[in-house]
């Protein structure tokens, strides 16, 4: 297993900052990479109150690495001006994860005895974990595959 480290931001004081991290969560990278992007540099309420609107089907992330044969979603490109992308989806299952790790990130903050209210996320990051291949057999000789992927997520929020 390898060593994980944060990654050190520069110019921003370590006692004004919180972390968290959720390891090999049973979810897209590819959605993850995409949600990470949009709530990147957000403030942390903000971020969780998106989050939330995803899993209700109610605000679309957009989409702008991985989106072939995606469709289009009413109104996206006007939402997300810094994306002028009106491809989207809405990753219920990512966004549950991320919102869990935003949760435990404030509780983290809060421990540390900075205001939950001035809270931004000032890195966020996916990285691929481990890949599980699996077989299962059929009949007449041949077998169908159950592939599983799984993602680490790191977070990082500074009071501002």
């Amino acid at each position: 297993m390898g060593h994980w480290r944060y990654p050190k931001p520069e110019g921003v004081d370590e006692t004004k900052t919180a972390r968290a991290v959720i390891r090999d969560v049973p979810m897209s990278f590819k959605e993850a990479y995409e949600v990470c992007k949009v709530i990147r540099g957000m403030m942390l309420s903000e971020a969780k109150d998106l989050l939330k609107k995803v899993v209700e089907l109610k605000e679309p992330i957009p989409y702008t690495r991985y989106k072939l044969s995606i469709a289009h979603k009413r109104g996206l490109a006007r939402r997300w001006d810094r994306f002028k992308s009106p491809i989207g989806r809405y990753p219920v299952k990512v966004a549950k994860n991320i919102l869990k790790l935003l949760e435990n990130v404030e509780n983290n903050a809060a421990n540390k005895g900075l205001n939950p209210d001035k809270l931004k996320i000032i890195h966020i990051a996916a990285h691929k974990s481990y890949y599980l291949k699996k077989w299962m057999p059929r009949a007449f000789g041949r077998a169908t595959p159950w592939f599983r992927t799984h993602t680490s997520v790191e977070v990082i929020v500074a009071e501002v």
